[in-house]
């Protein structure tokens, strides 16, 4: 299984998300930035570190916004794969995109992006999801993060859900 996390970087003052065209590809498409997730990292830090290495922004993990899982792709090596997209917050905002990875990078309006001809299917789905969450909030699209115990001693694990309200967070201990 390969784990591939991309990083939909969007800055919810100025409505604009990162995005690129990878070198070498057979289609120059706008798409997220990301890669393959190094073995034992989580998939937040992957997006984090990916969207870092191709175009020099620095940025802070959010939530998950969409898992696509595919088998049988030319290009995995015989391997399924998951492709999980996460909503970055962005920490800095000049890029410096690296050259050997990406044709182009630039902050694309949100609204643009969800509209281009010269983009893929999952971009634009994404897009639109973030436009929705932009406009009626993102707890109504994220699936959140919260660390928790594992039944093993001394381990932990990463449970991504939607929110709960607060009342059945600790439900179990008001019946």
């Amino acid at each position: 299984m390969r784990l591939l996390g991309e990083g939909a970087v969007f800055d919810e003052d100025t409505g604009k998300v990162l995005v690129v065209q990878d070198r070498n590809k057979m289609k120059n498409a706008w798409k997220f930035p990301g890669g393959l997730s190094e073995p034992g990292e989580d998939i937040g830090d992957t997006a984090v570190r990916e969207v870092w290495e191709e175009t020099g922004i620095k940025s802070e993990f959010k939530a998950l916004l969409s898992i696509r899982q595919q088998h049988g792709a030319p290009n995995a090596f015989g391997k399924s794969d998951m492709y999980i997209i996460c909503r970055l917050k962005p920490l800095s905002f000049h890029i410096n995109f690296c050259p050997h990875e990406c044709l182009k990078c630039e902050w694309m309006n949100l609204t643009d992006l969800a509209e281009a001809d010269d983009t893929t299917p999952i971009t634009r789905r994404v897009a639109n999801l973030l436009l929705y969450g932009h406009r009626v909030g993102f707890e109504n699209i994220d699936l959140s993060m919260r660390e928790l115990p594992s039944v093993h001693r001394g381990l932990f694990y990463k449970l991504y859900h939607k929110e709960l309200p607060e009342l059945y967070e600790n439900i179990a201990k008001m019946d």
